[in-house]
């Protein structure tokens, strides 16, 4: 299955690159027992995750400036917190904040290293995240996610689904919307990028939000290509 036309692939990170809900309880866990929690970390990396949309649309609305991810995911973290019983008054902010950058220290859905490397071969790959630019260059250190180039929400000012942000991404990259390719595991995100002109891949990632997961488990429009994960994509794009 080919993409005539398409030079790069575009790749939303949080759930379909990277293992966020995993990869947050790993690092909360510690911190929820220092300070006396018996919460499931993984409940508390769901309370945390669950602030993200409304944050953004804030942004999205107009009703704030654009910030980066960062500071919407510190803002967030104090509520999550208080929501799993952990009063967020009595931490010293820098531990705090130590905790925030749990978000730049996610691990790759198992895939993902060795497809990338080998789309690489190919095509053009960077993210295309509502994560900021430092949040990507320290996912994709850690985690040896060989982008050819780390794009952040800044690139665009705008946060998914805008037309902005997937618009200003191709101009960025030098490329008309048809030249690029949106790769992701949540069909929504696909539908917005296809509205404005970009091609579009699909793998489900069906354990994102945990085992009971009722969302993105397969495709729900017929995109482009369709997948099993990324080292498929790189084969049905091969053949």
């Amino acid at each position: 299955m080919s993409i005539s036309g398409v030079k790069a692939l575009v790749f939303d990170v949080f759930g379909t690159v990277v293992d966020w809900r995993t990869s947050i309880a790993r690092e909360a866990a510690p911190f929820l027992a220092r300070h006396g929690s018996a919460a499931d970390p993984a409940v508390f990396a769901d309370a945390w995750r669950a602030r993200y949309q409304p944050a953004m649309e804030a942004v999205r609305a107009g009703a704030r400036p654009f910030v980066r991810l960062d500071v919407l995911h510190r803002e967030n973290l104090e509520d999550a917190l208080r929501e799993v019983g952990v009063d967020p008054a009595g931490i010293p902010g820098d531990e705090l904040d130590r905790l925030n950058l749990a978000w730049h220290r996610l691990d790759p859905w198992p895939d993902a290293v060795e497809g990338l490397t080998r789309l690489k071969r190919r095509f053009v790959v960077a993210p295309l995240s509502n994560g900021n630019i430092g949040m990507m260059v320290d996912i994709a250190k850690r985690a040896g996610l060989p982008w050819d180039a780390v794009l952040g929400a800044e690139v665009a000012q705008a946060y998914k689904p805008l037309p902005e942000a997937y618009l200003r991404t191709a101009e960025v990259l030098g490329l008309e919307p048809g030249e690029v390719c949106m790769c992701a595991a949540h069909n929504e995100d696909l539908a917005a990028a296809q509205a404005c002109g970009l091609r579009t891949a699909f793998f489900a990632r069906p354990t994102e939000h945990g085992p009971d997961q009722t969302t993105d488990l397969h495709a729900e429009q017929d995109w482009d290509v369709i997948a099993d994960d990324l080292i498929d994509l790189d084969r049905r794009l091969d053949a």
